[in-house]
């Protein structure tokens, strides 16, 4: 067995190609990188080594393709997963399936230069093939491209090998770049593959789930919020301020931003809120309250069923139809209730709008904030993860209710959390917090008029009498 590499008139190398005989019959398969050919070629060795026979017909070991499977293509057994998740799925998880699918779906393929380039056939894969409801409508020119890949991608047996199903999983966590995804994009990825080998098993297509058998290093995600990244009050005012400042949508997004700073919402769930979920009283200093029932947060409307841009979803965490209360302080009263009387509300209700009356988009809410941190936040601070993203907002009132002093369970109850991910997570993300614990542990130790640590002399107490010496 043999790696050849193939170049072109000006030298290039376009491919690998590995050569091998079964039967006295020359077999050739060819790959776009020399990582790719070598694995083939090693599953070959190690095929061979172990005494397995070969298939004439295929010039394959007959593990990869045994006769009481049904035979499928990866890329025909990726749709049909696709297909089998799209009706329990949210927007935003179809598209990340399509996404980790497309992907993979490089790493099994045995001949990746051929006449398309790969952004060709990266949107054709994520945008048409891995979409149940867009694929009927995907143009010639694109079915062509997905008939090439169907041609060139490896049997489902194939993935038995542990060479060709790292292959599969490398090139699923690995970005477009050729850089390995960061932890949580690695691991949700590797989730996507998983299940989707688990589903294979179900059908017979292989006897067990590859992914497991790997040696693989997994990279833990850190779930803690970084402090840097979360505003005191006064920053936040000053961003409020910048918000309110812009034209023609500060005076619309302002209230936007408040509530999630004020009142702990996720930009889905405050995009979604309704003038009649909240309760605004007259008094300046009486709280009010919100009572949240779903978000709709942004996915694209190719992976909604209603062809919006926003899917309409329930409460994170929780069950259909359940809802949350959260309460909001006088000051987030008084905004509400000064917005709702100067703009009125948008499409169903709706508390906040577009310039045009129309649903908030996303678009709009990052160009805002990106606006306003350059307007509000110093140069250090600016370069700084000093309010990256709106969710910051978030993260600075969850730990404003903590170091309050609110129940970690009612804060959870508000938030929409568990209380394990709330520890886990929001306590030590207000700056200022390490001092309190500071004071606090200093107030017990100044308590005793004790001698300081490290004095040859013995500890005195508070009526300046020694203790007695005492053995050990």
């Amino acid at each position: 067995m043999a790696i050849e590499k193939r170049k072109n008139n000006a030298g290039k190398v376009t491919s690998y190609r590995v050569e091998w005989r079964v039967d006295g019959r020359r077999w050739k398969r060819s790959f776009q990188r020399e990582a790719q050919a070598d694995a083939f070629r090693s599953s070959l060795v190690a095929a061979t080594r172990a005494g397995e026979s070969f298939n004439v017909e295929t010039g394959e070991p007959t593990s990869w393709a045994r006769t009481e499977r049904p035979s499928m293509s990866w890329y025909a057994f990726a749709c049909m997963y696709v297909d089998l998740k799209w009706a329990d799925a949210s927007a935003k998880h179809r598209a990340g399936i399509a996404y980790a699918l497309t992907m993979a779906t490089f790493g099994t393929l045995d001949h990746t230069t051929g006449p398309y380039e790969p952004r060709e056939m990266r949107t054709a894969l994520r945008r048409w093939a891995f979409n149940t409801k867009e694929r009927p409508n995907s143009s010639a020119s694109t079915r062509e491209i997905l008939a090439w890949v169907e041609k060139h991608s490896l049997p489902m047996s194939a993935l038995a090998s542990p060479i060709s199903m790292r292959a599969v999983l490398n090139a699923a966590t690995t970005r477009l770049d050729g850089q390995r995804m960061a932890a949580s994009s690695n691991r949700r990825h590797r989730v996507i593959l998983s299940n989707a080998l688990n589903y294979a098993v179900e059908l017979g297509l292989l006897d067990k789930n590859p992914i497991p058998g790997l040696k693989w290093k997994i990279v833990k995600a850190s779930v803690q919020v970084d402090r840097r990244s979360v505003v005191n009050p006064a920053q936040a005012r000053r961003l409020l301020s910048a918000i309110e400042s812009q034209r023609p949508s500060g005076k619309l997004l302002m209230p936007f931003f408040a509530t999630l700073y004020f009142a702990g919402l996720r930009p889905e769930e405050a995009v979604d809120l309704r003038e009649s979920d909240a309760t605004l009283p007259d008094g300046a200093d009486e709280w009010g309250e919100l009572y949240l029932s779903g978000a709709t947060p942004e996915a694209g409307k190719e992976w909604t069923d209603s062809g919006d841009q926003r899917d309409k979803r329930g409460l994170k965490h929780r069950p259909e139809g359940e809802t949350r209360p959260v309460p909001i302080p006088p000051e987030l009263v008084a905004i509400l209730r000064k917005h709702l009387n100067q703009n009125g509300t948008g499409p169903g209700g709706r508390i906040f709008h577009g310039a045009h009356g129309d649903v908030l988009a996303k678009s709009t809410i990052l160009r805002v904030w990106r606006k306003a941190r350059e307007m509000a936040l110093s140069a250090e601070e600016y370069a700084s993860p000093l309010a990256r993203r709106p969710y910051d907002l978030r993260h600075a009132c969850l730990s404003t209710w903590l170091n309050a002093g609110v129940p970690p369970k009612k804060v959870a109850e508000w938030a929409g959390n568990s209380v394990e991910v709330l520890h886990r997570t929001y306590e030590k993300c207000l700056a200022g917090d390490d001092e309190i614990a500071k004071r606090r542990i200093g107030q017990v130790l100044g308590s005793r008029a004790w001698g300081r640590i490290g004095d040859e002399q013995s500890p005195t107490p508070v009526d300046g009498q020694r203790q007695p010496d005492t053995d050990a």
